[in-house]
């Protein structure tokens, strides 16, 4: 998928997707095709499988992947399927194994993906286990994240995020620890609705008036080829602000390995289609917004940080996250308002100003990857087939 920023070059640059393709099943299928499955998508950090036979799973467009260390310490990708009849191997979203066994008739794998055992052998005529092994995926990691992707054409992770990686680079991503479990909120959205949102630099000022007193005139959006800046320094809260902020303020302490121009900043950085990370001095938070049908979506959210035992990070990040609840639930009604807004027969597409310009480099992206998406209403039934018939010999 040789596909580039196109925004330049995009006739439509003024104007927002068209509603239809945020309810639409035939395009929803198209866009799984086209633009999901060739997209990186994050399963775990490494500190998050930390010993041999540690696994965590990620589930997404029909199928199932596990990555997970093997005695060599390697991290390893692979279908979560047996090569037998397709039986799910592991269960669950994490956990720990000294081998991988088919629950339906035992067929043995190791944690290198090899097939090393299967029961009453002989009676499979000219049946190599050489060539029965787990079938691989893709797989990067970058800063510590591992990406997997289930189709080639996009460009490394770490070719995306250059743009901000010099930025990123103090954070320390790569000695991060989760603080908790992933989460999976569901959500009754198309998740294009949830990316153009997070995306949106407008509706901070007059629709979240904890962000508004926190940042002030200083929020910033800055549309990368692959990857997008937004947010910026926080102002001094401490006769405007709610208690949270305030207290979030006090004790958020100094993070030494960081610059000063990033002691108290809060930054943001999308990452093409459907990941975000959320900055900030005392801890990082990743979104991803996995479609899960036409209009909805699973919200996959969890926490990393450097270890730092100190009583006012603890309090700052408790604070931290009383904060962006507070924002999430107002996002909420905000993406379901829009939702229901995508339904009505009286709206097609909207005016884009020219300081959305995260907006408007995701809708050319979409754009170039799926023409359709310049009609104002679908086309006629069956349009879809040529995006969605693949290739055989891509895995």
């Amino acid at each position: 998928m040789a596909v580039g920023p196109e925004i330049d070059t995009d006739p439509q640059a003024g104007w927002s997707l068209p509603a239809w393709i945020y309810r639409d099943a035939e395009w929803h299928d198209a866009e799984m095709a086209r633009i999901i499955r060739p997209s990186w998508q994050i399963v775990c950090h490494v500190h998050g499988i930390p010993n041999a036979g540690d696994f965590q799973v990620l589930e997404y467009v029909g199928e199932s992947i596990v990555v997970l260390r093997g005695d060599d310490g390697v991290v390893r990708a692979f279908a979560n399927v047996c090569r037998h009849r397709g039986s799910r191997l592991v269960d669950g979203v994490s956990g720990c194994i000294r081998k991988l066994v088919c629950p339906y008739h035992a067929w043995v794998y190791g944690l290198d993906g090899r097939l090393t055992g299967v029961p009453l052998k002989s009676t499979y005529p000219e049946f190599s286990t050489e060539n029965h092994g787990l079938f691989g995926v893709e797989m990067e990691i970058w800063r510590g994240f591992v990406f997997v992707r289930l189709e080639g054409g996009l460009p490394s992770v770490a070719e995306m995020m250059a743009p901000w990686d010099a930025e990123i680079a103090p954070y320390r991503f790569e000695d991060m620890q989760p603080l908790r479990a992933v989460s999976v909120r569901p959500r009754n959205v198309n998740w294009k609705n949830l990316c153009d949102n997070y995306s949106d630099n407008l509706h901070i000022l007059p629709a979240h008036p904890g962000l508004k007193r926190m940042f002030g005139p200083n929020y910033v959006t800055i549309a990368g080829p692959w990857s997008d800046f937004l947010g910026g320094p926080l102002q001094d809260v401490a006769r405007t602000g709610s208690w949270s902020e305030r207290l979030y303020a006090k004790f958020l302490p100094r993070v030494d390995h960081l610059p000063e121009n990033r002691q108290r900043h809060w930054w943001y950085v999308k990452l093409w289609p459907n990941i975000a990370f959320d900055i900030y001095a005392d801890q990082i938070d990743f979104m991803q917004f996995i479609p899960t049908g036409p209009t909805t979506t699973a919200l996959r959210v969890i926490s990393y940080a450097l270890p730092d035992d100190r009583r006012e990070m603890r309090a700052a990040r408790y604070l931290s996250d009383r904060i962006n609840r507070e924002v999430n639930a107002e996002d909420t009604v905000l993406v379901g308002r829009v939702q229901a807004g995508m339904s009505s027969s009286h709206f097609t597409v909207g005016p884009l100003s020219e300081t959305e310009v995260c907006l408007r480099s995701f809708a050319a992206k979409v754009r170039a990857i799926l023409p359709e998406s310049r009609l104002p209403h679908p086309p006629a039934p069956g349009w879809s087939r040529r995006h969605t018939h693949r290739n055989p010999n891509v895995s």
